[in-house]
Parts: structure tokens; C-alpha cells; sequence
């Protein structure tokens, strides 16, 4: 068991580090499903392995950091609402 909490641990450092070097390298766009989902992953990764080894304000973190790329994928699930445009009188 602790070698899989180990490999589930490096893989979510894996997927997030590989996030954040295509983000800065210019390969993913920050509000990418792609990007979400590899920070999404990566930190249930770092999640299981905190909580396993009681790094509490690890996986905390990593829980928030969770819920904030889950937030943003079902975000970006929704279409956006059409845009109202004011148009405004003609002053002549």
C-alpha cells in the first residue's frame, strides 16, 4: 500500500509541474480544460498521498487547490451568457 500512496503522490507532482511548465511555456492557456484537469488530478494526487502520511496542511491546500480547478471545469462546462450590449441615444 505505501508504494502506491508513494506513486500516486509523485504522479500529482508529475501533472502538476507538466501543468505549470506548458502554462509558462505558452502551451495551455490558463482557463483550459486541459490545464484544470492536469491540476485537478495532480492535487487529488497530493490529496491521498498528504492525508496518508498526516501532512494535514498539504492536503489541504491541495483539497482547495481541488476544488478551485473543479469549480473552474464545471464553470467552463456552462455556456456563457449572451452579452448585453447599451447602445446609447444618438446625441444629434
Amino acid at each position: 500500500m505505501d508504494i502506491l500512496i508513494e506513486v500516486v503522490g509523485w504522479a500529482g507532482a508529475a501533472l502538476i509541474l507538466t501543468a505549470y511548465a506548458l502554462l509558462s511555456l505558452g502551451k495551455l492557456m490558463g482557463r483550459s480544460r486541459a490545464y484544470q484537469l492536469l491540476n485537478v488530478i495532480g492535487s487529488a494526487g497530493f490529496v491521498v498521498n498528504g492525508a496518508y502520511h498526516g501532512a494535514i496542511p498539504s492536503a489541504t491546500l491541495n483539497a482547495v487547490w481541488l476544488a478551485i480547478g473543479g469549480a473552474t471545469l464545471v464553470r467552463l462546462r456552462t455556456p456563457p451568457a449572451a452579452a448585453v450590449v447599451a447602445i446609447a441615444p444618438d446625441a444629434s
